[in-house]
């Protein structure tokens, strides 16, 4: 193979990596969006401005409904969208460009390192898309955490251009440090011990779907429930963000804070219903290699 071909195979490859994880990730955004917000609700009303505190799962769909309409439910999903389509663009594309750039270990034979490789290569990928869409994604969190019949922002733009104007670019970037420590511990069990299975548990040709979503579950699970607490502190310094007056002083204040208002349960608010969120990354993960896959075939090539 001449190096010209070689170079439009890998540009196919990234095409094919970009367009799996784009399709993937709108359908998950747009089923996701109410359970989302529901969990946004419960895991930061305590730094917020809400007056009547909600008291569960049940209790804030029951009242966003009759207090904003239906469709309230869906409010903050177009930050999210247009997050979402580039961060598991980036997530997808840029895990296999970083794959090729570390030293491939044999899973056999050198396994620690073969293990740490992919939970570096996993993290890094997440924390270098996380840093380019932050301000959408702290945007996301304030819109729906903006409840009550009297609304602080009027949409996307509003909302993001009222906390530039009140604290500057800085501001837009508020609960960073934590997302990015999160962001690292998510992405680096979520792609690494994904690489890792598929290459050790599912390293027959043909896996059965059932058992490749069983092994995403599992890693999903797992890695949600390990970096809850740093998404839980993320979220109360984003409610900060372009306020006169801040509640932590930053990422170590507010789990000083937390912890002293309710222990452990304070980290995991909205954690009953974050726990859907993995079925949701276990699909997607499938999906994706499913869909790869096939667009890769030699079948869909000719």
């Amino acid at each position: 193979m001449s190096e010209g071909q070689a170079n439009q195979s890998r540009i196919g490859n990234y095409a094919v990596s970009a367009i799996s994880g784009g399709i993937s990730s709108h359908i998950s955004a747009l089923v996701g969006a109410p359970l989302d917000r529901v969990k946004l609700i419960l895991q930061a009303q305590q730094a917020s401005q809400i007056q009547t505190p909600y008291k569960g799962v049940i209790n804030v769909f029951t009242r966003l409904p009759k207090e904003q309409g239906i469709f309230s439910l869906w409010r903050g999903n177009m930050a999210n969208i247009l997050r979402f389509y580039p961060v598991h663009l980036l997530n997808f594309t840029l895990n296999d460009k970083f794959k090729a750039l570390v030293p491939k270990y044999n899973p056999n034979t050198d396994y620690s390192k073969f293990v740490a490789s992919n939970l570096f290569v996993g993290g890094l990928t997440g924390l270098t898309s996380v840093f380019l869409v932050y301000p959408l994604d702290l945007v996301r969190t304030r819109m729906a955490l903006d409840v009550g019949s009297t609304r602080q922002f009027t949409g996307l733009w509003n909302c993001m251009s009222t906390i530039y104007t009140a604290g500057g670019l800085s501001s837009l970037y508020y609960g960073f440090v934590p997302t990015a420590l999160g962001y690292f511990v998510y992405r680096g069990l979520y792609f690494g011990l994904y690489d890792t299975a598929r290459q050790t548990i599912l390293k027959e040709n043909s896996p059965s779907f059932f058992k490749s979503w069983l092994v995403a579950q599992a890693v999903t699970l797992g890695a949600a429930a390990l970096s809850y607490p740093l998404d839980t502190v993320r979220r109360h310094l984003c409610m900060q963000a372009g306020n006169a007056e801040a509640m932590y002083t930053g990422t170590i204040d507010c789990f000083q804070k937390l912890y002293a208002s309710g222990g452990i349960r304070a980290f995991y608010g909205g954690g009953s219903i974050a726990l859907l969120g993995p079925f949701i990354g276990a699909l997607l993960l499938v999906l994706y290699d499913k869909f790869k896959s096939h667009a890769s075939s030699p079948e869909n090539n000719e």
